[in-house]
C-alpha cells in the first residue's frame, strides 16, 4: 500500500502550522508534505518531525512574492539572483530536516517564449546540481491552467520530454493525479508511461480537490495500480477537506481496510 504523506499545507487547518505535526501523527500519519516552509524556522520545524516520529516527505522552494501573484521564479530571466538565493534557502531547509526531494516551480511565463525555455533549463541545471550534491531530487510538476493559469508548466509530456532531454539523474517528475485528470485525463496510462521518472505522487478528488473518492475518478483504482506497478514512493493527500480533517479520513480508512482485505485474501489462496 502506498505510503501516505499528510499535506499540512492544506490538511489539519483547524489549528496552527507548527501544531499540525502533532495531528498528523494522531491521526495515524508517518508522513507529512507542505508547500513553503521558509515562514517558520527549520529548527522547530525539524524538532517537530522528530518529537512526532514523523518523515518530511516534500516540500516547495521559495516560490517569490506569492502575495504579488508570483509562482515560482525557475523559469523568469529576470528573478535568476533570487531563484539562485532560493536554492541555497531551501537547501538549508532541506538539511534540517532530513528531506529527499524538493519540488521547484516554473513561474509564470510564456511557453511560447524561447528565453523563458533556455532560463528553465539553466534553473533546473544549478538546482539539480547542487541538490544532487547532497543526494537530493530535483523534482517539476505541470499544474493545470485552470487553477494556475499562465503557468509555465502546464502539460506532462512537455515535462516527460525536458526531463528526457536534460539527463539529470536526479531530476523527476512529480505526478499530482488531479493536476494529470485536468491537463490531459487518461491517469492509468499516464502512470505507467511515465513511472520510470516519477519522484513523487499527489492525490486529489477532481474537480473540487477535496478528500479522495469523492469526485470523478476512481481513486481507489488508482492506488492499487500504483501498488501493480511497484510504486514505493510517496503518496502526498494534497486535497482540501470538505470539513473537519480527521472526520473526513474515513476513505484512507476504508481503503487501508481494503488493501489488507485483498491481501488477506490472497495469502489464504
Amino acid at each position: 500500500m502506498p505510503r501516505f504523506a499528510a499535506n499540512l499545507t492544506m490538511m489539519f487547518n483547524e489549528v496552527g502550522f507548527m501544531d499540525r505535526f502533532a495531528a498528523a501523527a494522531g491521526a495515524g500519519f508517518d508522513a507529512v508534505e507542505y508547500l513553503f516552509p521558509c515562514a517558520f524556522d527549520a529548527h522547530r520545524i525539524a524538532d517537530a518531525l522528530r518529537r512526532n516520529g514523523v518523515t518530511q516527505a516534500l516540500f516547495n522552494l521559495p516560490p517569490g512574492n506569492w502575495g504579488a501573484g508570483e509562482r515560482g521564479l525557475a523559469a523568469l530571466p529576470d528573478r535568476q539572483d533570487d531563484f539562485r538565493a532560493s536554492v541555497w534557502t531551501a537547501l538549508a531547509y532541506a538539511s534540517a530536516t532530513g528531506v529527499g526531494r524538493v519540488h521547484v516551480m516554473s513561474g509564470l511565463a510564456d511557453r511560447a517564449d524561447p528565453v523563458a525555455h533556455k532560463t528553465y533549463r539553466a534553473s533546473l541545471a544549478y538546482l539539480c546540481d547542487a541538490a544532487g550534491a547532497r543526494g537530493l531530487d530535483v523534482l517539476i510538476e505541470p499544474i493545470n491552467p485552470r487553477d494556475m493559469p499562465g503557468y509555465f508548466l502546464n502539460d506532462f509530456n512537455q515535462a516527460a520530454d525536458l526531463i528526457a532531454e536534460m539527463g539529470l539523474p536526479n531530476l523527476k517528475l512529480q505526478f499530482d493525479i488531479y493536476h494529470r485528470q485536468i491537463i490531459h485525463g487518461d491517469v492509468l496510462t499516464g502512470l505507467r508511461e511515465l513511472m520510470p521518472i516519477i519522484g513523487h505522487v499527489q492525490i486529489a478528488a477532481v474537480p473540487l480537490r477535496n478528500e479522495p473518492g469523492t469526485g470523478e475518478l476512481d481513486d481507489a483504482r488508482i492506488l492499487r495500480e500504483l501498488d501493480a506497478l511497484k510504486y514505493d514512493g510517496f503518496v502526498g493527500l494534497e486535497y482540501r477537506p470538505a470539513g473537519e480533517t480527521v472526520a473526513g479520513l474515513g476513505w484512507l480508512t476504508a481503503y487501508a481496510k481494503a488493501r489488507r482485505d485483498e491481501t488477506d485474501s490472497g495469502d489464504a489462496l
